[in-house]
């Protein structure tokens, strides 16, 4: 067992990882409102979450949320529109680590090796080269909701090769799964803003590394009369990595 010390505890960030709604609800169809841009801010700058309805996929970048669809390229959000779930923090400073030739196993192997415990919230961010990167967004669901597994079932891919762009994400505790995604779950925005997702799988070239961690974790629940009506139970893990968890090494156990 690795010993925790004053260092450790001086690498924890004193802030926050704030969270809107759970994943669960999602899984069971249940995503009829959301949070607003315009309160984003008062939790953080750093982020990721989706659209309206499951229209696509959103990414927080220095405080600006970003709106990728299928029927266009990543756009600026507007104050009023809503996110059904979104995980966001302000991340302050970390020391920047440099990360070459690595693929979506190596990247998560990567920030494993640097998390301060696996039992805190990391945000992730990683700006550099793509050799290569395959996103995912979903169409936009009408009423009723389907839930997430059939939604994702119908995912539009992208594939781009040697794009620079921003990777932002949280490594979340796996004793969390269903109230998010347990381990990392990342999102592009390429720095052309033509290209972004959620990232199903990738081969970094040269990028920079940033990761801070985080000892509290704020929840933020709907009250529509969707959620309030629609009791929640967890039984979705292998679901829940096959739709959100991206390109993982083979295992015997799988």
């Amino acid at each position: 067992m690795a010993a925790f010390s004053a260092r450790t505890a001086g690498a924890v960030h004193p802030g926050a990882v704030t969270q809107f709604a759970v994943l669960d609800a999602l899984m069971n169809g249940v995503y009829s409102s959301g949070v607003p841009v315009a309160d984003l801010p008062e939790w953080g700058d750093l982020g990721i979450g989706c659209c309206e309805g499951l229209g696509g996929e959103v990414i927080l970048v220095d405080g600006e949320a970003f709106e990728c669809t299928a029927d266009q390229a990543p756009r600026r959000m507007r104050p009023t529109e809503t996110l059904p779930f979104v995980d966001l923090c302000f991340p302050g400073d970390s020391n920047p680590t440099p990360v070459r030739r690595v693929d979506f196993a190596g990247v998560t192997r990567t920030v494993e090796e640097r998390l301060v415990s696996r039992n805190l919230f990391h945000a992730i961010r990683l700006d550099g080269v793509m050799a290569r990167v395959r996103t995912r967004v979903t169409a936009r669901q009408d009423p009723p909701s389907r839930p997430l597994a059939e939604v994702a079932a119908e995912q539009i891919e992208t594939e781009t090769v040697q794009r620079a762009g921003v990777v932002v994400g949280f490594w979340m505790p796996h004793i969390y799964q269903g109230i998010s995604v347990a381990g990392l779950h990342l999102h592009f925005l390429s720095e052309d803003r033509l290209i972004g997702g959620h990232v199903l799988d990738i081969e970094i070239d040269e990028a920079v590394l940033r990761m801070s961690a985080f000892a509290q974790f704020s929840l933020r629940l709907p009250v529509d009369e969707h959620f309030l009506s629609t009791e929640l139970t967890h039984g979705d893990d292998h679901r829940i990595v096959a739709i959100e968890g991206g390109a993982r090494p083979a295992s015997g156990n799988d």
